[in-house]
């Protein structure tokens, strides 16, 4: 491999790293060190720059000398200005002897060769990228100049996103804030990753980038998709959803773009496509690695331009859509197996987020089962409304190969094994292929409910009792306070403390 390949890929690997970073700070620092291995300067800077004023907002430098400041910040200032003014880039053998700059500008200036490149983003300049004095005193070339930036066109998507995100990082809502509002929208958990999911979730929320989903079967990636769509600023427009893998590949060009009459055979009557459907609001495709070959190349063409061309049709519509994608399968993989367009990967993982398997959110699954209970118990007009402790520690020490989808799948069948009056959950009701599981997870405990704290254990045994009482009342609080010789103030804050709610009718 020659000089020239490993530099190009250097700068892919580059750019798949950059894929698995939001954090602002991270990635200019990621990039100076980069720019300063791959081009041997002494001197690497980033200027992130306001484009409709040209203030300099951030400068990140990475030196590979021992220098001061004041020894290159003329010829900063100056050959930046003169990218900014010109709008091209700029390359110099010795700096001291060009003719662009007053003679004698910069004598007291230690700097000779230098490279500036624009970061440019959707026509308007976001910063510049700058190089000082190639190691061994030699002079940097036209050759580098252009490798530096096709750099730059790969950094500036990127620096320009995260640059947005880290706005919305900075006044953070409070856990309990942030999970009462995601409660709302069907997203329910307490533990740390979860929280820390949402965090993440918030910021894309606010921010009008693609968003790329990677998680599991049955994480809850379509919810998170459908919580973005609604706290954006989208949310007047319409939310598509389209499973990529559950379309058959002869149709998926057609059901994602749309086809006129005629098209092929079948085609007996126009239609738009969800990207038209979702214009101005936002296109969910999930499983995206199902995406076949030709509609990849077409996806591409739509993300570049803006526009779809329905199949059959030479009018193309101007569109207007956020992508949110997602994936159970690693693209990075099937990139590399050649499987997946790379540069429709790079397009895509703009914000990249990680939905986390249930088994790594083991705290939340009382919380989940206990919301599954009641779903289920309602439509099947039940009246079970909690479960026997035995059953909630058992859920909890399971894997769930299918994450929340078979939680929930696993509380309707034991909603639907429940007898009509019983009011919990009972570990006699397991059918023969979990009952046999129970009692091997009941024999391995060296002590009964050793997983949790005895505090936690009363709790969940006094929030049993109000619960029971309620119901055995009909819901009246007053007489549920009397029987257990509590006060309603105080009924209603323990209803409060352990989020308990009278079912909907």
């Amino acid at each position: 491999m020659n000089n020239i390949e490993q530099k190009t890929a250097s700068l892919l690997e580059l750019a798949v790293t950059l894929c698995q970073q939001t954090d602002f700070q991270e990635i200019l620092r990621l990039i100076s060190a980069k720019t300063s291995m791959l081009f041997n300067a002494s001197i690497a800077s980033i200027m992130m720059i306001n484009p409709r004023t040209n203030e300099t907002i951030k400068t990140i430098i990475k030196m590979n000398k021992v220098s001061t400041r004041q020894r290159y910040q003329l010829a900063q200032t100056s050959v930046t200005g003169l990218v900014l003014h010109e709008k091209r880039s700029f390359l110099s053998g010795d700096i001291t002897k060009d003719a662009r700059f007053r003679e004698g500008l910069f004598e007291d200036q230690t700097v000779r060769s230098v490279m500036c490149v624009p970061l440019q983003t959707g026509g308007a300049i976001i910063g510049c990228l700058l190089l000082f004095d190639k190691a061994g005193n030699g002079a940097f070339d036209q050759t580098e100049l252009d490798l530096l930036e096709s750099m730059a066109a790969i950094c500036a998507p990127f620096l320009s996103n995260a640059q947005k995100i880290q706005v919305f990082f900075e006044a953070p809502l409070p856990d309990e804030v942030l999970l009462n509002k995601y409660k709302s929208l069907g997203l329910l958990g307490k533990s740390r990753p979860f929280v820390e999911l949402l965090r993440t979730v918030e910021a894309a929320a606010r921010c009008d980038v693609r968003v790329f989903l990677e998680g599991k079967t049955g994480t809850g990636k379509e919810l998170i998709a459908r919580a973005i769509h609604r706290l954006s600023g989208r949310n007047q427009h319409p939310f598509v959803a389209a499973d990529c893998g559950a379309i058959p590949a002869d149709l998926i060009e057609s059901e994602l773009f749309g086809h006129v009459k005629g098209a092929f055979t079948g085609a007996t009557q126009d239609r738009k496509g969800l990207f038209i459907g979702a214009d101005k609001g936002s296109l969910f495709l999930d499983e995206i690695a199902n995406l076949p070959s030709p509609a990849q190349t077409k996806l591409m063409r739509v993300l570049q331009e803006n526009e779809v061309r329905p199949l059959g049709s030479d009018k193309v519509h101007k569109i207007d859509v956020r992508i949110i994608a997602a994936s159970s399968s690693s693209l990075e993989d099937m990139m590399a197996k050649h499987q997946f367009r790379e540069d429709l990967f790079y397009r895509l993982v703009v914000y990249p987020i990680h939905v986390q398997t249930l088994e790594q959110r083991q705290q939340d699954i009382p919380l989940l089962a206990s919301h599954f209970l009641e779903k289920h118990a309602r439509r099947q007009r039940k009246k079970v409304a909690h479960f026997h402790f035995d059953i909630l520690e058992f859920m909890k020490q399971q894997k769930w190969p299918g994450n929340i989808r078979e939680l929930d799948n696993f509380v309707e069948r034991l909603v639907t094994l429940s007898a009509a009056e019983a009011t919990m959950v009972q570990p006699d009701i397991l059918p023969k292929d979990l009952s046999g599981k129970f009692r091997q997870f009941e024999s391995g405990q060296d002590e009964p409910h050793v997983s949790q704290p005895l505090k936690e254990r009363l709790l969940e045994y006094e929030k049993q009792i109000i619960h029971q009482a309620l119901l055995d009342n009909d819901w009246n609080q007053s007489a549920a306070a009397r029987e257990l010789k509590m006060s309603e103030q105080l009924m209603r804050y323990r209803m409060k403390k352990f989020d308990i709610v009278r079912p909907l009718a």
